[in-house]
């Protein structure tokens, strides 16, 4: 199915591994052009030269922490200059530690907001402008399942990142008529770097366990959750917007 967006220009947020990099590499596949960023210089280079083989659109990266005062407008600022357009939106941002949410301080929750929220907020507004003068606009702002259902190991992520939710709903109304979209991307467990990480030498065992909670018996991967991102982001998601999309196998047993 052509989604739609040859030609559109994209902005990754926290692409140089793991959902943010599978996302730009759909992207890039279905011929848009795609700006990049992320922490690490080699990480964002490997993940360029990979993007852009996947496609026929350019693509370039820069290296930033989007955690910094300035940076996310600077980065948007300087990919709308180059690309000459902005079209797609993807807010993504490395989530906190983990840890029970009784086992941090005020200070802790303070640099979670800042790093879980903030940088999508910042990113946004910053890209508004731009969407509306194109007059067609994808935004999608990558959150976790603990913005439906809270998990114990991930008390930091589930104080902070719930306000994504209500950013994206009040922006909703704040778009009014028109062919911009916004919705938040609610991910469960998948098999990316920073996963094995949090893991360490125990990643297997971990993910095997975290398994047998999952309905499909699995957890996902990178590529599954693009191919949902993608879809949002494409001309086909038009009627959809202020949405909360669960991807997570069925982790998540509550009623939205």
């Amino acid at each position: 199915m052509d989604l739609g967006v040859a030609g559109k220009v994209a902005l990754v947020a926290g692409a140089g591994s793991g959902l943010g990099r599978a996302i730009a590499l759909r992207l890039a596949a279905e011929g848009a052009d795609v700006a990049i960023c992320g922490r690490d210089p080699g990480r964002l280079a490997d993940a360029e030269r990979e993007i852009d083989a996947a496609g026929t659109g350019r693509v370039w990266s820069q290296a930033l922490d989007l955690t910094v005062d300035g940076a996310p407008e600077e980065w948007v600022e300087s990919a709308a200059d180059e690309a000459g357009a902005l079209h797609i939106v993807v807010t993504n941002a490395a989530g906190p530690p983990p840890g029970p949410v009784d086992s941090f301080t005020p200070a802790d929750y303070r640099a979670a907001v800042d790093a879980a929220f903030i940088p999508h907020i910042a990113l946004v507004l910053a890209a508004l402008p731009h969407l509306r003068v194109a007059g067609w606009g994808r935004i999608l702002m990558i959150a976790s399942e603990t913005v439906r259902q809270p998990i114990p190991r991930y008390g930091l992520s589930n104080a902070a990142r719930p306000g994504l939710v209500g950013f994206a709903k009040s922006m909703v109304q704040a778009l009014g008529a028109g062919d911009i979209t916004v919705n938040v991307l609610a991910p469960g467990y998948h098999r990316t770097p920073a996963l094995e990480r949090q893991f360490g030498d125990r990643a297997d065992e971990a993910i095997a366990e975290i398994a047998k909670d999952i309905p499909l018996g699995r957890i996902g991967t990178p590529d599954e959750f693009a191919a949902v991102a993608a879809f949002l982001a494409s001309a086909h998601a038009g009627f959809v917007t202020g949405t909360v999309q669960l991807v997570d196998g069925g982790a998540t047993r509550g009623i939205p």
